[in-house]
């Protein structure tokens, strides 16, 4: 049996804590451990916000706070306080990758600084600000064979992304997208504030974030476009904030090049969802979006949702977990890197 391979995280909030969560919770519980993390927060605070968390209940493991970090389930992980990567001793924690998860790192210069510092490999939890700040972006399930052993920065897209790009993908594949227009209905962000307040340039994302629905910006047409560029060009989005907790959704409308019916779509992501266990799930029950907390997909298709028009124009609605889906998918990612990577490693027999 190989050595686990050893994670750290840099910024311990949704995402972060999600993580540690997640693996927990996962079959790579005994394959990876967390080995450090880096949070300005301090160290009462992590371990109260990791035991009991308002969107995924309490903790299912033992944590507390020591001297050093965290003792997580019996294993004690130094926690570090820095704001800047060259402070970290990144080199001397014998990390097999980085989980960048404080979403304050976009650009390839600024990524650059972990590296510099002493880190191995990154795996970031945004797009980066463009294609070319980072080696490789995945979609867990859809473009995993663009991941390489020599690669440094990759980024694992947006969870709007991980669920959007895996429909799109089928649907192109199977019947030919025109045209896309995509609308997220995404609940509320940290940047939001609860009531009115200086909190962005945005104007809009200053008005509370729970007494309205507010429109926001969105690079997810940007995001498909770079996953699957033959769709380039073809693809509009918008999105607005709705004042819930958690899980999202998104409303979808396509132009196909193959005519098509209600049954014909639900039976073609019936299909790929049995052989995609885990990323694409369906569901014909008359859900609310509170059914999909702690849903671990990247999409669940709401069948009674599916709608036709003249054969070619559809109108899907794609369910996800925004927070639970994504960690996950974080850590399906670094478990297929880690695969290229330790067969260079490993010596030839």
């Amino acid at each position: 049996m190989s050595a686990p391979l050893c994670l750290a995280i840099n910024g311990y909030g949704r995402i972060g804590r999600c993580i540690v969560r997640a693996l927990i919770e996962s079959r790579y519980r005994e394959t990876m451990h967390i080995v450090a993390i880096n949070e300005p927060a301090d160290l009462e605070s992590m371990a109260y916000l990791t035991r009991f968390d308002s969107t995924h209940g309490v903790f299912p493991g033992e944590i507390q706070a020591i001297e050093s970090g965290l003792r997580i389930d019996g294993r004690d992980i130094p926690v570090f306080h820095e704001r800047e990567p060259a402070a970290v001793p990144w080199g001397r924690l014998g990390l097999d990758v980085l989980l960048e998860c404080s979403g304050a790192y976009a650009t390839r210069e600024r990524l650059q600084a972990f590296l510099n510092a002493g880190c191995p490999r990154l795996l970031v939890s945004n797009p980066g600000r463009g294609a070319a700040d980072v080696d490789c972006t995945v979609v867990h399930g859809v473009n995993d064979a663009c991941l390489r052993a020599d690669q440094h920065i990759v980024s694992a897209a947006s969870c709007t992304t991980n669920a959007i790009v895996p429909v799109l993908d089928l649907l192109d594949r199977q019947l030919g997208v025109r045209s896309a227009f995509l609308t997220t209905l995404h609940s509320v962000m940290n940047d939001q504030p609860m009531i009115d307040g200086y909190h962005h340039s945005d104007l809009r994302r200053t008005r509370s974030a729970m007494q309205s629905i507010v429109p926001v910006t969105t690079g997810l047409a940007q995001g498909v476009e770079r996953l699957l560029p033959q769709l380039t060009g073809r693809v509009q989005a918008k999105a607005v904030r709705v004042p819930i907790l958690n899980v999202s959704a998104i409303d979808l409308t396509v132009n196909l090049t193959q005519a098509t019916s209600v049954d014909a779509l639900n039976t073609l992501f019936t299909d790929a969802a049995s052989t995609c266990p885990g990323l694409l799930a369906c569901t014909r029950q008359p859900h609310a979006s509170i059914d999909f907390n702690h849903d671990p997909h990247s999409a669940i298709i709401d069948l009674g949702q599916t709608r036709v028009n003249n054969g070619h124009f559809a109108n899907l609605m794609v369910w996800f977990d925004n927070e639970w889906g994504f960690a996950n998918r974080m850590l399906d990612i670094a478990s297929g890197w880690s695969d290229l990577f330790r067969q260079i490693a490993a010596p030839s027999a």
